[in-house]
């Protein structure tokens, strides 16, 4: 009976790990989702851009790939790094394209 009980808590964990990916690429906000913020331009640079319309606009923190934005769970650390390309470690949600984070680096 232990052998069981230990034998599904490894099977259990296994499936936890496989579902954490890396995805990277800019932190940017829901307001301007493609990392484009010419048409915003709430500062001088970008991540001050960001760090406005989520300060003022009520947006939030996304991280863009270049081709698809996924909300992050997390919306404290990404402020740090605003406007930067970051690996994001986390369980992605397909149907809400939602990562659940786990930790963000800045990206090489």
């Amino acid at each position: 009976m232990k052998r069981l009980i230990v034998c599904l808590l490894a099977v259990a964990a296994l499936s936890a790990q496989q579902g954490k990916q890396t995805f990277t690429g800019t932190i940017t906000d829901d307001e301007c989702p493609r990392a484009d913020h010419t048409r915003m331009r709430m500062g001088p640079t970008d991540p001050e851009c960001v760090r406005a319309c989520i300060r003022d606009h009520g947006a939030s923190y996304v991280l863009y790939d270049g081709k698809d934005i996924y909300t992050l769970s997390d919306q404290r650390t990404p402020e740090r790094f605003a406007g930067q390309k970051v690996a994001v470690v986390g369980a992605l949600d397909a149907k809400t394209k939602t990562i659940k984070v786990e930790s963000i680096t800045a990206a090489n």
